[in-house]
């Protein structure tokens, strides 16, 4: 089971934290999911200060992540990406994935990882946060960049 071994949540009071929520538009009920595990996360740690905008696709996460970065304490980007019979799967997964950690370096912010790169749609909304989903991924991307805004924080204040 790929959530084995996850650490436990204990939401902390994250009000003076910004956060902007970047999700990608495919796979529409797996999307859903995703940015209700995320909302779920804001409201647990007490995040009102959010901005959240939608993107055709995984792919396009990176230069708009990119652009929250510049102005929220932390990033969540949400997509999905389900292997075909091309190498489509491949290069989006990369590009995405090297996106997101260049943002989060470039612009010292911390990105959450909430895009799913599964082999099937069932493995898609098992990690969803949906009703009968095994794991909450939108909530948990969202609960590691509140954590990490949280590290910056206290490291940047001495």
């Amino acid at each position: 089971m790929s959530g084995a071994g996850a650490p436990a949540d204990q939401p902390f009071d994250c009000g003076d934290l910004s956060v902007g929520v970047v999700a990608a538009q495919w796979h529409t009920e797996v999307m859903d999911g995703l940015l209700a595990g995320a909302r779920r996360a804001l409201a647990a740690y007490s995040v009102t200060r959010v901005s959240e905008v939608r993107v055709p696709g995984t792919f396009e996460l990176p230069v708009v992540a990119a652009e929250l970065a510049r102005e929220h304490d932390a990033v969540v980007a949400l997509g999905v990406v389900v292997r075909g019979g091309t190498p489509h799967f491949e290069y989006v997964c990369s590009a995405a994935t090297e996106g997101l950690t260049r943002v989060a370096l470039d612009a010292a912010t911390p990105v959450g990882f909430g895009v799913l790169t599964c082999d099937t749609d069932r493995q898609a909304l098992d990690r969803a946060g949906l009703p009968g989903s095994s794991e909450d991924k939108g909530y948990q991307a969202t609960a590691a960049a509140l954590r990490t805004a949280r590290t910056l924080k206290t490291l940047r204040a001495g």
